[in-house]
């Protein structure tokens, strides 16, 4: 298609200013426009959510748990883990091997009982997590060990905890005494209260020192896992290769981050593709907009575009004329669109902050949404994606109204004149 002209540019302009008995095209044309740009827009504001959402779950969720996770084969705890610990140490790619004793337990605090997870680490270890000693909430890490624990804040608000408090543990599993068996339970006081921002760990997590947790859980010197964390963890197929070479024939088996978090990675990543589809189809309909927009402006036009071409103007001329009045309005839109997107996800933690406070609700609950922020990561190249898609659209509607225009014979358009 030869480059627009002066004289094209001047006509399909004018076409797009209606006058007064054309006012239903020109809303036609307008709601087109805000269709293509809320679409643009709110496809961008829900990747980028999506993103976030993914983003800070995987720093949470990798900065908190290994990326390869080593256990027995047989559910029994791992004796000789320091010797496992040596060999996997000596692969490429791994930064860190550290052993674990997690395990279920009834927590209670002034009347107050719930469930939680309980897991041992080296006071060392758990004071070198950047997930942890970023997000102190109250108490300090050199009060991590002995037997005081470290709970999020969010158990500690529920059950009216601070640090110096103590906190009972019960054992699901039982001790025999000389009247029958009798759950195991301990105090222990709190040391440390963590905010890593995601509920799941806030409000059901307690970590202790290992040796307690050994003994707690009776693992009998044991451990239940060795955490492995790696240099690159969304590129781990190498390095966990190597980490199985390692171990060789030992009753182990070896579980990396994706299958141990399998199903709530890919819900997310099954979500964000399903949405992707669904906004898309809001860009489509404003496309059709424009298709039944300039149809109605052709055959309103037809006694003009007759004239146009009894003074010389080529089918091809009017083509593009067309062409360019429904372009100009997917460009437009797509231009508003993508400001709007972008500045919205750009400050959209703001936005529901000012939002909560005007409605006096809870926009974002962590209880349903994990994270106790709204998070948003833009994606350039899906900004990209989304405006070169509805560009495309935006020029494929155009394309029929244009060629029946094109196609108007003038004689029968000025029969009756």
């Amino acid at each position: 298609m030869a480059p627009f002209s002066p004289f094209e540019t001047m006509v399909a302009f004018r076409y797009l200013r209606a006058r007064r008995q054309e006012g239903f095209i020109s809303v036609i044309s307008w709601f087109s426009l805000l269709g293509i740009g809320l679409g643009v827009a709110t496809l961008i504001i829900v990747m980028a959510v999506m993103n976030g959402f993914r983003a800070e779950l995987f720093d949470r969720v990798l900065g908190l748990n290994g990326h390869l996770n080593v256990y027995s084969q047989d559910g029994f705890p791992l004796t000789d883990y320091d010797k496992l610990a040596d060999k996997i140490r000596a692969v490429p790619q791994v930064l860190e091997v550290s052993p674990s004793v997690e395990g279920q337990a009834l927590v209670t605090a002034h009347g107050e009982a719930s469930g939680a997870m309980v897991r041992g680490l080296l006071p060392a270890v758990f004071a070198g997590r950047a997930i942890i000693n970023t997000h102190i909430a109250e108490g300090s890490l050199a009060d991590f060990g002995n037997d005081k624990i470290a709970i999020g804040v969010r158990m500690a608000q529920r059950l009216g905890l601070h640090v110096g408090d103590s906190l009972t543990l019960i054992s699901p599993t039982s001790k025999a005494t000389v009247f029958g068996s009798a759950p195991r339970m301990k105090a222990y006081p709190i040391g440390v209260i963590f905010d890593v921002g995601m509920y799941e760990y806030d409000n059901g997590f307690v970590f202790m020192p290992l040796e307690a947790a050994q003994a707690f859980f009776r693992t009998l010197g044991g451990v239940t896992a060795l955490e492995v964390f790696i240099a690159q963890p969304y590129k781990f197929d190498s390095t966990k290769r190597g980490v199985v070479e390692a171990l060789g024939s030992t009753n182990t088996r070896l579980l990396d981050w994706q299958q141990s978090h399998s199903s709530f990675f890919t819900a997310l990543q099954v979500e964000k593709n399903v949405m992707f589809l669904i906004l898309t189809l809001i860009i489509l309909v404003a496309a059709f907009n424009i298709i039944s927009g300039l149809i109605m402006l052709v055959k309103d036009k037809g006694h003009d575009i007759a004239i146009l071409r009894t003074m010389g103007a080529t089918r091809g001329m009017v083509m593009r004329i067309f062409f360019l009045a429904g372009a100009s309005i997917g460009v437009l839109g797509t231009s508003v669109g993508l400001v709007l997107g972008v500045a919205f996800a750009k400050n959209i933690e703001v936005i529901r902050q000012a939002l909560q406070k005007m409605t006096g609700t809870d926009l974002f609950s962590a209880e349903i949404y994990f994270l106790s922020h709204l998070p948003a990561v833009l994606d350039w190249g899906e900004v990209i994606e989304v405006a070169v898609m509805a560009l495309t659209l935006s020029f494929l509607a155009t394309l029929y109204p244009s060629w029946r225009a094109a196609r108007l014979d003038p004689v029968e358009a000025l029969r009756y004149e």
